[in-house]
């Protein structure tokens, strides 16, 4: 039980140099070299649970994906209109993307490096947007499908501005909706309490 607790360990400090790494080099200048570096364990360690740089990109992904599908299942729960839950969601996501490496480097990986689909967000914007329409929130005239392409546009666009300083994704999106929200959403739509 020791030995599969200590291999549990080693694995993941072995994703977390990983996504330091790439989080602060990107994934095509990441080397195994730096990689064991950071985490402080040998070639045959990783070798042991990892392939190569690849198999540790696609679990980064795999993390990312699962993370972002469990905090959404909770933003739906909530019970909100579809819009405050997407707005919420967005912003709770670039709270924690603050905070966590290992999240950051697999939306830059989903989001390109790696990823040969999208990263779910084109989904879930798709699936919100129309349930704003179907409950009669959005304004008339607007197109939800452009809508969702938008939001998604607008979400993506935000987090490659700002590159390279986490910290801002939360701050420019809640300010992102703020601003485009009210020409969507019909009037009364309450938006204050999602954002921030």
């Amino acid at each position: 039980m020791a030995q599969q607790h200590r291999a549990q360990l080693t694995r993941h400090s072995i994703m977390v140099a990983a996504a330091e790494e790439i989080d602060e080099v990107g994934y095509e200048a990441a080397r195994l070299s730096a990689i064991l570096r950071r985490c402080g364990t040998t070639k045959g360690a990783f070798y042991f649970h990892f392939s190569g740089k690849q198999e540790v990109a696609h679990a980064l992904v795999e993390r990312y994906r699962e993370h972002l599908v469990e905090l959404s299942g909770r933003w739906y729960e909530r019970g909100q209109d579809p819009l405050a839950t997407m707005v919420g969601l967005t912003c709770d996501t670039a709270r924690r993307l603050e905070e966590d490496v290992l999240l950051r480097a697999g939306l830059s990986l989903a989001c390109g490096h790696v990823g040969t689909d999208t990263d779910g967000w084109e989904f879930l914007f798709d699936d919100l947007i129309r349930r704003a329409a179907d409950h009669g929130l959005l304004r008339p005239g607007v197109d939800p499908a452009a809508t969702a392409r938008l939001c998604y546009a607008v979400v993506v666009g935000t987090n490659l501005l700002v590159a390279g300083d986490p910290r801002r994704l939360a701050a420019r999106l809640e300010e992102s909706w703020r601003v485009l929200l009210p020409g969507l959403a019909v009037d009364g739509v309450r938006l204050a309490a999602a954002v921030g």
